[in-house]
Formats: structure tokens, sequence, C-alpha cells
């Protein structure tokens, strides 16, 4: 089952054992810290009663206990200073992965790019662009050529320019019509505010 686990699943497992081999040896120094101290109470209590044999006995197993707690400090420590150089690592590795995934990205826009390609895009929308302009204005000439073509040989003929004059000074005194209406409104309105007013007073 276990060929099948995920790197990550693996990587998981990988740091419980490293942390529960940390917990172990915290509670071994513990453990050794707590037998020295019993070993330091009955080395005083045989040094109080005067027994030399048992005392030397006791102080011989109180030094193997510092030593292995000494030892079991030492792997501890080594195993902290482990898992920071680990971390270390993996956090270089992490920015390795990402700068490469860049990389590819990087280089795969760069290889989708085809700049000759769009340079000759480009250039014919630019040439289109001019061509267009260039129709555009013949179109417009021959457009105003044709409206004066027909209205000096179609139009003259039905409508004189008396009349065209006549019909822009009948539209001409209209709007002065109406303007000079309004203007005999508003007077109106404005003398019967004056007259409102007088009243008041």
């Amino acid at each position: 089952m276990g060929l099948f686990k995920s790197k990550e699943e693996r990587r998981i497992e990988r740091d419980i054992r490293i942390k529960s081999g940390l917990k172990s040896i915290e509670r071994s120094v513990n453990q050794q810290q707590k037998f020295a101290e019993q070993f330091i109470r009955h080395a005083q209590d045989a040094k109080r009663i005067g027994d030399k044999q048992q005392y030397e006995f006791i102080r011989n197993s109180l030094k193997k206990t510092a030593s292995i707690k000494k030892m079991l400090e030492r792997q501890l420590l080594a195993m902290k200073s482990a898992m920071l150089l680990q971390q270390q690592a993996a956090a270089s590795a992490q920015f390795a992965e990402s700068m490469n995934l860049m990389a590819v990205e990087i280089s795969q826009t760069f290889e989708s790019l085809d700049m000759t390609q769009t340079q000759m895009n480009w250039e014919k929308a630019v040439a289109q662009s001019s061509s267009i302009e260039e129709r555009m204005g013949v179109f417009l000439d021959s457009m105003e050529q044709s409206s004066s073509i027909g209205t000096s040989s179609t139009n003259s003929d039905l409508v004189s320019d008396a009349e065209i004059d006549r019909m822009i000074e009948s539209d001409l005194l209209a709007s002065e019509k109406t303007e000079l209406s309004k203007l005999d409104q508003l007077e109106s309105e404005i003398a019967k505010e004056l007259g409102a007013t007088k009243q008041k007073t």
C-alpha cells in the first residue's frame, strides 16, 4: 500500500516519525533528570548515615546517569539542528521549484510570440488603413461632385433661388414671432407679479 502513497503523504509520515523521535528523546532526558535527582537524594542519605560503600555505588550511578542525560541532550540538539537544516533546504527547494516554473512559463510565453508575424500584421494593418483613408477621400469627393451636379441639373428646374430665399426668410420671421410672443408673455407675468405686490402693501 505504501508504494502508492503520494510524495506529500510520504513527507507527512516522515515528519510524524521525526517529531515522534524528538518527543521520545525529550522524555528520556526528563527521565534521566528524575533519576539523577533521586540518586542525589540517595547519596545524601548514604553520606548522612556514613555508608561509604553505598555512597560510592550511588555516586557512580549518578555519574552514569548524568553521562546518559548529556548524551541524550546532544542527540536532541543534533536532531533539532537537523530539522532546521531540513526546513531551510525545503524552503530553498520550494524557491528553486517556483523559479523553475516561472522560467518555463516565461520561455513558453516568448516561444509563443512570433514577432515576424506580428510585424507583418502591423505593416498590413497600416497599409490597409492608408488605403481606406485614400478610398474614403475619393468617395467623399465623388459624393460632393454628385451632389452639386444633381442640384444644378435637377433641383434648379423645380425650385428657384427666389423661392429658397423666401423659405429662409419666412422661417426666420416665424422664429422672430415666437421669440416676441415669449417676451410678451414674460412681460405680462411680471406685470401681474408687480400688481399683486402693490395690493399686499
